[in-house]
């Protein structure tokens, strides 16, 4: 036993001592780290407060890289212009010498500025290639016309064929900068090349193919400015050239170009460009509205100028009529190449707006009279009609107009005495604006909207308005032949006794008219229509009590006291009826 004892404690002894492990001691809480306090979020400053660094540095970045950049262009080619005169006028380089240079200048600033492009400087590229582009375009100028070096048939060929190598660098380039160098160009090798004679087809056949061109590129690029240059380049053409050369004899060419361009500029609207950008879709509406007008414009001096107004009248109602039914099938391929595409809505919108404004420019060429006004009060009710089926707000809009436009001219129209009371057309033109704003309110009635249920209330006051202007104007042509024999026959008793017989009528037309229109509101339930009714009532009343009392004679005095009487007690009593069961009581 001791033996084995002594063998564990050697055993013991020779095992590594372990180290008695500490009590699990608990892992410390974590403590809390408080937050950082955020900095007060800044409210947003307002962009005229001061500008950002971004914005100021974009501004630097423009200015440094566009406008010294075009200034810089410019103050070379004035500079070169020096050096030219001077050396020109010192006599040190003969005419052949001079446009040598020139032209040899131009084409190496051109290559030259390739250099820089290749390299990432497109802009400072594109600002020599004007250099070299201006320059050649002034040295075949200069060889043409100060010189007389080369004909004007070769120069034109010459900056044509400088025009076409730049439309080259433009496309393989894809630089809507360079395009419009060389519309520049192409726009002005007319006139730089000008002979001072009169060849109109040859200046509008080449001014078509530039439209063409730009067109065409617009339609490859989606370069929109290109057209609208193209446009005003064109009608600048048109108008130069008519200003100094255009005859009479030339009527049937000219309108042949002048509807040519108008088709090409109209064709530029249907480049089906989905995700063209909202400031080009503007342009392309903008040029549409432009094409459109300079069009009719022209047309109807050339109308006026080959023929008497009225043919010209008729004839450009006839071209105003064709150019809605155009543009409302122009419209209807807009829309289609609309769907899915908000940005093209603008184009279809326009083209919507043309049509019915060259129906609405038809309407007084053609028509004489009430004939105008009536057409208009038409055309607002079809405008309207099919807004209403449509949902379509831009067509309610133009609908408004032509009424507005209708309902303006009828109170100006400076009518004559009618023959026959009631059947006249006068009369019947109040009655097509009065059935118009019938529709409109009773229309208006039925609608969730509080801004068309508002219009409608005043189309209701205006039909009323206009009924007592109908009824007055037929008072008083009634009596107003009798009133002017008696003033001719010097009759001056008997001339004002028939016009206190028109006053009474007048009042009593009133009253009648007032009652009437109590007695609907009652029926249809119709608080709006009793106030009304309460307006005009109240309106006769003072004539009566103020006007009638000095001026009727004393049997219509009484008359026009009793019967106002009458009318009066009469809405009284239904008002005193209506206590008990009164239709749309709380309107």
């Amino acid at each position: 036993m001791e033996e084995l004892r002594h063998r564990v404690e050697r055993l013991e002894d020779a095992r590594p001592t372990a180290t008695a492990k500490p009590a699990p001691v608990a892992p410390p809480q974590p403590v809390p780290v408080q937050p950082r306090p955020q900095p007060p979020t800044a409210l947003p400053i307002p962009r005229k407060a001061r500008r950002s660094p971004a914005s100021a540095e974009e501004l630097e970045a423009r200015i440094g890289t566009h406008w010294l950049n075009r200034v810089g262009i410019i103050a070379v080619l004035v500079g070169v212009s020096y050096f030219l005169k001077y050396a020109f006028d010192n006599g040190w380089i003969g005419p052949s010498g001079r446009i040598a240079i020139g032209l040899l200048a131009g084409i190496a600033v051109t290559v030259w500025s390739e250099t820089f492009r290749r390299k990432g400087y497109a802009l400072f590229s594109y600002g020599l290639k004007a250099i070299g582009i201006g320059t050649l375009y002034l040295s075949l100028w200069a060889a043409v016309q100060v010189y007389h070096l080369i004909s004007p048939g070769v120069g034109f060929v010459a900056m044509a064929i400088v025009t076409a190598s730049t439309v080259v660098m433009a496309l393989t380039q894809n630089a809507q900068l360079l395009a419009a160098y060389a519309l520049a160009g192409g726009f002005s090798t007319p006139a730089l090349c000008s002979t001072g004679q009169n060849h109109e087809i040859f200046l509008f056949s080449y001014t078509t193919l530039l439209a063409a061109g730009a067109v065409t590129l617009t339609a490859l690029r989606g370069w929109r400015r290109l057209a609208v240059g193209a446009f005003f380049g064109t009608l600048f053409m048109y108008i130069a050239w008519s200003a100094t050369y255009y005859n009479i004899n030339e009527f049937g060419v000219t309108s042949f170009f002048a509807t040519l361009f108008f088709l090409i500029f109209a064709a530029g609207a249907l480049v089906p460009r989905v995700k063209e950008p909202v400031d080009a879709t503007f342009l392309a509406a903008m040029l549409a509205l432009a094409n459109a007008s300079a069009y009719f414009l022209e047309m109807y001096d050339l109308f006026g100028n080959a023929h008497p107004n009225t043919f010209r009248d008729n004839a450009s109602a006839w071209l105003a009529i064709g150019l809605a039914a155009f543009y409302v099938l122009l419209a209807q391929q807009v829309a289609k190449q609309a769907a899915g595409a908000e940005n093209r809505r603008l184009l279809n919108l326009v083209h919507l707006a043309l049509a019915i404004g060259f129906v609405t420019t038809a309407i007084p060429l053609k028509l004489n009279g009430h004939w105008i006004t009536m057409g208009w009060l038409v055309e607002s009710a079809a405008l309207l009609y099919v807004a209403q089926r449509l949902r379509h707000e831009f067509l309610k809009i133009f609908g408004i107009v032509a009424l507005l436009f209708g309902l303006f001219r009828l109170l100006v129209e400076g009518w004559q005495r009618q023959p026959f009371l009631f059947l006249n057309w006068r009369f019947a033109t109040f009655l097509v604006a009065i059935a118009v704003l019938g529709a409109v309110a009773y229309g208006a009635q039925k609608s969730e909207r509080s801004d068309e249920r508002s219009g409608g209330l005043a189309a209701g006051v205006m039909l009323n308005g206009f009924a007592l202007i109908a009824l007055f104007h037929e008072v008083q042509d009634f009596f107003q032949p009798e009133i002017n024999e008696k003033w001719t026959e010097h009759s001056y008793a008997a001339a004002r006794s028939v016009e206190t017989i028109r006053s009474f009528s007048h009042s009593a037309v009133w009253m009648l008219y007032g009652a009437t229109l109590m007695f609907i509101g009652f029926r249809r339930g119709s608080a709006f229509l009793r106030w009304q009714a309460i307006v005009l009532l109240g309106i006769t009343i003072i004539k009566v009590f103020l006007f009638d009392t000095s001026m009727l004679d004393l049997g219509f005095r009484i008359l026009s006291f009793i019967g106002l009487g009458v009318v009066l007690l009469g809405v009284s009593f239904l008002y005193q009826k209506g206590h008990i069961s009164l239709p749309g009581r709380g309107e």
